[in-house]
């Protein structure tokens, strides 16, 4: 039974870590990359659709993505779309192409972003714990149906802590990377 909850707890806490990861990677530094894009939804035919599913985006060059939209009468669409998302890029059509080039991040907005790598950070954090907790809770519900002893559930508490120690480092290690990435210039 311990080891069930401690198995949940593992894959819960990997799930919060590749979530944070997932959050961070949309944060653009001066480099080009398709997956900027993964958050845009595209209007089409009454209903939001994620333009990956609309489109193919290539990285052209380091600064520019190149979107090629697989239905013409889109390209509107998909413009309107990139603009009106808070990433602050603009679009310039070129007949079948779509290009956004990245303007360079300045030192303000580079400070910016990493204040929000920090709260994405925190917020993985706050997950990870959440899952302990909740193990936590199933193991002293054991504890009180005495379907445990009192050592067996500090153990697994302690256990339940080194895994929750462990994927905390994992964030702040990814954090580090993102920060280190952000300031490069």
């Amino acid at each position: 039974m311990i080891n069930e909850i401690k198995k949940d707890a593992k894959e819960r806490m990997e799930k919060c870590v590749d979530m944070f990861k997932t959050h961070i990677s949309k944060v653009r530094t001066g480099r080009a990359h398709p997956s900027l894009l993964d958050g845009i939804m595209v209007e089409y035919y009454g209903s939001a659709t994620p333009l990956r599913q609309l489109a193919n985006v290539v990285t052209e060059d380091s600064r520019t993505l190149a979107i090629t939209v697989f239905d013409r009468s889109l390209s509107p669409a998909v413009e309107k779309a990139i603009m009106a998302s808070d990433l602050g890029l603009n679009p310039s059509s070129a007949g079948t192409t779509i290009r956004v080039p990245l303007p360079p991040l300045t030192e303000e907005r580079r400070k910016d972003l990493t204040k929000v790598v920090r709260n994405e950070a925190e917020q993985g954090r706050v997950s990870v714990r959440n899952v302990r907790r909740d193990a936590n809770d199933k193991i002293k519900a054991l504890l009180k149906d005495k379907e445990i002893g009192e050592d067996e559930e500090r153990k697994a508490q302690d256990e339940i802590q080194k895994l929750t120690d462990g994927y905390i480092k994992k964030i702040d290690e990814s954090l580090a990377e993102k920060e280190a990435e952000l300031m490069a210039f």
